[in-house]
């Protein structure tokens, strides 16, 4: 359980099978079952917003973080926003194993024995075989790594990365309040650990082009990295992007480009990296734009034809 299991390096696929390394056929090979993430918020913040290294935050983050709001909102400890979701997620798709996913803020922001009694906690759970933890690269360390690696005895463990970007002047542009090279320290520091690394990155940023990303996804595929996930630039009330957005400053990527650029970069990723996410699941209350972001089943129906149509696969373009 505690190493990645690669799919066939062969550039090859069969007709009829997705066309890429997906997150929910990797975890039933592990398990032997579908298994689900549940969403935590841990209630941890982050230093790009509580002054600690700015008080702006991301341009695109609003006010829970990218997370659910469940312990901002509705004062849920970690147990009962398990079982909370849980019982939803079983009634819906028959799931009875689960990845708890600190997804809110940055989650190795905190004393490593304060987020030792967070983890401790939801892996305490007896339907819980996996810990999936995001947070930036500048919030890590050898004590947190190594204590997520601790977890591995017991558990499958990722640590998730937000990169978005392998351009210093777009991490500077999106206010993000680290470089490139913090974030490749950071990887390498996970995966000394033996810790499997998941990296989040942003299609539609201000100032990108489609030669940027895919030059964000042909650096990610020279790292010893074992996940991707591929989020579309989205705006939401109450953010530098939505007052940007607003003013006329910045337009959203439609889903046809998107599409595209999905699959771009998917021709260039290695064979064996899991795409654990190819489109956004935002929050609805607070979007803003594009309003088809809010669609996910059918944009993924549009990617998997998209795929279809143009005849091709992750890493069909790989060296």
């Amino acid at each position: 359980m505690t190493g990645i299991q690669k799919g066939p390096a062969s550039k090859m696929q069969t007709p009829g099978l997705k066309r890429y390394q997906d997150y929910g056929t990797y975890l039933r090979r592990i398990f032997g079952e579908r298994v689900h993430k549940i969403s935590l918020d841990a209630g941890l913040g982050c230093p790009n917003r509580d002054g600690t290294g700015s008080h702006s935050g991301c341009i695109f983050c609003d006010r829970l973080g990218s997370g659910t709001g469940a312990l901002l909102d509705q004062h849920l400890t970690i147990s009962q926003q398990i079982s909370r979701w849980q019982a939803g997620i079983k009634r819906r798709y028959g799931a009875r194993k689960f990845i708890a996913y600190f997804q809110a803020f940055t989650n190795t922001y905190g004393p490593a024995d304060r987020l030792k009694r967070l983890y401790d906690e939801a892996i305490a759970h007896p339907d819980i075989v996996g810990l999936s933890v995001g947070t930036r690269p500048d919030c890590v360390d050898d004590e947190k790594v190594a204590l997520l690696a601790s977890y591995k005895k017991s558990h499958l463990v990722w640590i998730e990365y937000g990169l978005q970007s392998a351009h210093d002047v777009t991490l500077e542009r999106i206010q993000r309040g680290h470089d490139v090279a913090c974030f490749e320290r950071a990887v390498r520091m996970a995966r000394q650990a033996g810790l499997d690394v998941c990296v989040h990155i942003i299609l539609g940023l201000p100032g990108e082009d489609r030669e940027m990303m895919l030059q964000t996804a042909r650096y990610l595929s020279g790292l010893p990295i074992q996940g991707i996930k591929f989020h579309v630039l989205y705006v939401t009330r109450g953010t530098p992007l939505a007052a940007l957005h607003e003013e006329g400053g910045y337009e959203c990527l439609d889903r046809d480009v998107y599409a595209d650029l999905v699959v771009d970069l998917l021709e260039v990723i290695p064979p064996g990296i899991i795409i654990q996410r190819i489109v956004s699941d935002p929050g609805k209350a607070d979007l803003l734009a594009p309003r088809w972001v809010k669609e996910k089943s059918q944009n993924l129906r549009f990617i998997h034809e998209r795929l279809e149509r143009r005849k091709t696969w992750q890493a069909r373009l790989y060296p």
